[in-house]
């Protein structure tokens, strides 16, 4: 795709812009869980519903700042059926969705802790940048799994992307283990450019929005499937109306820094 061909050129210039990089280049992975929050989980951003794993390169400039390439894989996943709200409940809509992310980051650590003159072996730090997110949201319906996004559920005239820009920010701890050795924990929320990932927005379609009829009326409002009256009269609030949902990816890591005695010194 076109953003992640600009995200690979840009730091492949960075790398061989200056051969001395090689010394500095940092290679990590990372594990945890994912988080989600929309129309389907409103009120708690911690709420961790799968599991999360990515990898990074990285280029160290001085102790301080950093640029990276991240890999994030991560699943979501939220259900009406599990609300404390019995509005919800009765909505009954339910998602999962797998979250493929690359991002291009820039990190800022509190302190130096690769200099040959670091004293300090733990630092707080930041992130912040931009990415690109695939994400497909799925549901299953008398056992069968559904694509949501090729059903129009609240009669879309086509169908949504199923690639967004994404606004990864966060921070976490980074600990020296060894010259080369990091440990760390983060956490990154993430703001996407969609209300799509759970594939609830805004409003009950008529169900005459769907001219060959099929699932699209079906998968869009399930209220009635247990007590066969349904709730989404056309019109009617169908998503809590925020222009965007979001997720979060939380976990620890390790990192190995290509580190040399010629490296930070000013």
């Amino acid at each position: 795709m076109r953003y992640i061909k600009i995200i690979k050129f840009f730091l492949l210039s960075i790398l061989i812009s200056n051969i001395s990089f090689a010394q500095q280049i940092e290679l990590g992975l990372n594990a945890g869980g994912a988080s989600y929050m929309g129309d389907l989980n409103q009120y708690n951003p911690v709420k961790i519903t799968g599991l999360s794993a990515g990898a990074f390169v990285k280029v160290n400039f001085d102790p301080y700042w950093a640029v990276g390439l991240h890999y994030n894989y991560g699943k979501v996943k939220g259900a009406d059926s599990l609300s404390k709200f019995a509005q919800e409940r009765d909505r009954n809509l339910s998602f999962y969705t797998p979250l493929n992310e690359v991002s291009l980051l820039l990190h800022f650590n509190f302190f130096d802790l690769f200099s040959p003159a670091a004293k300090k072996r733990l630092s707080p730090y930041l992130f912040a940048g931009v990415g690109i997110l695939n994400y497909e949201p799925k549901t299953k319906y008398q056992g069968e799994e559904y694509l949501l996004r090729l059903y129009n559920t609240e009669g879309q005239t086509e169908n949504y992307k199923k690639f967004t820009v994404t606004i990864p920010f966060g921070g976490g701890v980074k600990y020296r283990y060894t010259e080369h050795l990091t440990i760390f924990g983060q956490a990154g929320f993430r703001s996407p450019l969609t209300d799509y990932i759970d594939d609830v927005s805004g409003v009950y379609a008529n169900r005459n929005s769907w001219p060959n009829g099929g699932l699209g009326p079906v998968l869009s409002d399930r209220s009635g499937e247990k007590t066969g009256v349904y709730l989404g009269d056309p019109g009617t609030q169908r998503g809590d109306f925020r222009k965007r949902d979001h997720y979060m990816f939380v976990g620890i890591g390790i990192s190995y820094t290509f580190v040399s005695q010629k490296c930070f010194t000013f």
